[in-house]
């Protein structure tokens, strides 16, 4: 049962390809749903953002389980889904998916290394996942596991030292194009958690004027209202804001652009040649491509931010070493519950037979014998446990070890256990854990 993970990330596919597979967070479990339905996948989970989509699974079938996979994104995206997975796309199978994973979750793999979104995203993914019921043991346990690595990066290196995302190095490549932003005229749309963090970090720079729109007015008061300062509006009114401001930062869910060659071409009649930046951190984006060609617009989507690398990212980059061993200490320590997995259910299953012939014979032993005392009795109960552990100990120790050799050595030692012992273990039983084993969702810090 073979562990994989298949997808594409801004290292693979440009901003034009993975804006045609994200997933909107609403519509995340309804793909979970879908996806776990397929014969050959026994677990799924799924990472959409801005950089990536990724679908981790345990499959029961490496070539069937992929190929479903695959048959999912055709089924459920639209657009030449057959040519991007076979340019874009890529598979990870055991060991290298799970490092991937852990990769992610402390930020080695990001755009920006070290960012802070990321963690909080995979949170999310196994939160969606947990909903749509689509988790069991391994993928649980993986990424329970990852989020913790991410967790330690952080707390024991330098990897995300200073503040660093993608809605702060979008105000560096504004300051970048535009020199100082001190008396500029600032539109954020999107009054989401990036557009949050670019809103503060532009206030620190010290923009002239703060307008901040979103679909519903609400939100973006309540973004003005945390800074202090600034004015909300509601995008019915967009032109209007796009005529005074000379920096626009976006970042919104919307399905459609925002931002198209009709408005941006209105608002641009009554600037008299001023020039206007925007840069477009959606994805999918929220700006159309073709507003580059409007006279004085300049546009920068997501992709343009890996050419901002600063002070700050190279410091990072020292701590990577550091991260990398934490991430072997964890990919190790997963990698051996994975193999040693397949000996619960049998060992399970040794032991509460073990325990059902005990108390059954000392149920027997107790009526027989009404005189025993009470202390008697909790002797001889004692005595009991302690020959039932010893004669099991060397069974129990030795197929566990097994277990984190070949998958083969566990389930011949399983087979032989079954067949000695009798314990009438069904096929999945033997060293395989059940699909629809699905875990209650735990609170993550």
């Amino acid at each position: 049962m073979p562990l994989v993970c298949l997808g594409l990330s801004h290292n693979t596919a440009p901003v034009e390809v993975r804006e045609r597979h994200a997933f909107p967070a609403a519509r995340m479990v309804e793909a979970l749903v879908a996806l776990r339905d397929y014969d050959h996948v026994r677990e799924a989970a799924m990472l959409s953002t801005c950089g990536r989509l990724e679908i981790y699974a345990e499959l029961d079938d490496f070539e069937s389980g992929v190929e479903q996979v695959k048959s999912f994104l055709r089924n459920f995206r639209h657009g030449d889904v057959q040519l991007d997975m076979d340019s874009y796309m890529y598979t990870l199978l055991g060991t290298q998916a799970i490092e991937h994973l852990f990769r992610v979750a402390t930020g080695l793999d990001s755009m920006l290394i070290g960012e802070a979104e990321i963690l909080g995203q995979i949170k999310e993914a196994y939160v969606q996942a947990q909903k749509a019921r689509s988790l069991g043991k391994s993928l649980h346990s993986l990424f329970r596991e990852a989020i913790t690595a991410g967790k330690e990066a952080r707390s024991t290196t330098r990897i995300a030292g200073e503040s660093v995302s993608v809605a702060t190095a979008a105000i560096d490549l504004a300051k970048a194009k535009l020199g100082s932003l001190t008396g500029k005229t600032v539109l954020v749309v999107g009054a989401g958690k990036m557009g949050s963090t670019a809103a503060k970090r532009l206030r620190l720079e010290g923009c002239a004027e703060l307008l901040v729109a979103n679909r519903t007015g609400e939100r973006a008061r309540n973004v003005v209202e945390s800074l202090g300062s600034g004015t909300a509006i509601e995008l019915p009114v967009l032109v209007d804001a796009l005529s005074r401001a000379d920096i626009v930062v976006t970042s919104t869910g919307a399905a459609h652009f925002l931002l198209t060659p009709d408005n941006v071409a209105e608002a641009m009649q009554d600037r008299a040649g001023r020039p206007l930046f925007i840069i477009d951190i959606a994805v999918p984006r929220d700006v159309d491509p073709d507003v580059a060609g409007i006279a004085d617009v300049s546009v920068a989507d997501i992709d343009a931010l890996k050419g901002v690398v600063d002070v700050t990212i190279e410091r990072r980059r020292a701590a990577i070493p550091l991260v990398e061993e934490i991430i072997g200490e964890h990919v190790e320590r997963y990698a051996a519950w994975y193999q040693a997995r397949v000996a619960v259910p049998v060992v399970a299953s040794l032991v509460q037979k073990a325990e059902a012939v005990r108390q059954a014979e000392i149920e027997r032993l107790f009526s027989r014998c009404p005189e025993l005392t009470e202390r008697e009795r909790m002797l001889i109960t004692g005595a009991s446990l302690t020959i039932i552990s010893k004669l099991l100990h060397s069974a129990v120790t030795r197929t566990r070890e097994r277990a984190t050799g070949s998958p083969e050595d566990v389930l011949a030692v399983s087979h032989m256990l079954d067949d000695l012992f009798d314990l009438r273990l069904h096929g999945r039983e033997l060293g395989i854990p059940a699909r629809d084993a699905v875990l209650e969702t735990e609170a993550i810090e």
